[in-house]
């Protein structure tokens, strides 16, 4: 079982000629509603992604008892996501503002709704127990990311963190307990510097340097995604892997991250070997891309292994 303990949005995109600075008004033709949110967006991409479809991908989270948390609850169905571990509260399931641009770049504001009242005590143990992987966002509360990655440890289960985004609040002693339970820690390169920074490892500017430090200090796996260039990863300080980006015009970058994490965790539960776990997941990021919206574009299986032969010719 692949476990995905997060955010369940609504997105609303609208593209614009160019991303709103502040006070300015940006006039756009139309808007399209589409389902979003970091969680979501990662199991989907997870259940696309995995090889064998017996493999089971569960969604834990919340939405609203209203039409946004219907559509996102049938969305995540429809693509073989198992929603058992999805709850219904009284605040509105929650909801994403985002603006595309022409180049594909985006601005994004998200309101959590009912991802606020998401809690670690709603995954059952023996779910943890038959889980492969279990993957966390921090668009929940951080407390509850913390309290399941302590319990999917002590249940054998390896974690993978998407620092995204970043605390505001993030000192050395919340990026202690945050990571204290955490195998795999996957951060764009703001994250990363943040990190780096909370670490004193300011000298380790370049992304390679950032990654083996990050992983050397927080004994664990650091993952830095990289946009256009792929990413690149340390094992516990161990000499930095690549793993190169397609060359693409984008259309869309929103959920490109999210499509990265979901790829690499299907592949980690399916025992994959890391270094191609990072080329399937750098791929798949990138077909992400060609289509507007989170999860329009996420890739299937047959897709990124299309891309990745094309790729090694």
């Amino acid at each position: 079982m692949i476990l995905v303990f997060g955010s369940i949005n609504v997105d609303l995109v609208a593209t614009v000629p160019s991303i709103p600075r502040p006070g300015e008004t940006v006039l756009s033709t139309r808007y399209d509603t589409s389902p979003g949110g970091k969680g979501a967006n990662q199991a989907v991409a997870a259940a696309r992604a995995r090889a064998d479809a017996r493999l089971p991908v569960v969604m834990a989270g919340a939405v609203g008892d209203d039409g946004f948390g219907a559509f996102a609850l049938a969305n995540l169905a429809e693509n073989g996501v198992d929603t058992r571990a999805v709850r219904k509260g009284d605040e509105p399931t929650g909801c994403a503002f985002i603006v595309v641009n022409p180049q594909g770049e985006n601005a994004i504001t998200v309101a959590s709704g009912a991802n606020r009242i998401v809690r670690a005590a709603d995954v059952p143990d023996a779910m943890l127990a038959e889980a492969r992987v279990v993957v966390l966002q921090m668009e929940v509360p951080v407390d509850e990311n913390i309290a399941l990655a302590r319990r999917a440890r002590a249940a054998g289960a390896p974690v993978i963190l998407n620092l995204a985004p970043a605390p505001a609040d993030l000192s050395p002693a919340l990026l202690e307990r945050l990571l204290a339970n955490v195998d795999v820690l996957v951060l764009n390169e703001l994250e990363a510097a943040t990190v780096a920074a909370i670490y004193d490892g300011a000298k380790a500017s370049d992304p390679a340097g950032m990654a083996r430090y990050i992983a050397e200090r927080a004994k664990l796996t650091a993952v830095i995604t990289l946009g256009a260039d792929g990413a690149v990863a340390s094992v516990c300080g161990k000499p930095p892997l690549a793993a190169p980006a397609l060359a693409i015009m984008p259309v869309d970058t929103t959920g490109a991250g999210d499509a990265f994490v979901g790829i690499m965790a299907a592949k980690l539960a399916e025992g994959v070997a890391f270094e191609l776990c990072l080329r399937y997941a750098a791929v798949g990021a990138s077909l992400a891309c060609l289509a507007l919206g989170a999860q329009a574009g996420l890739p299937y299986a047959a897709d990124i292994e299309k891309a990745l032969a094309g790729s090694a010719t």
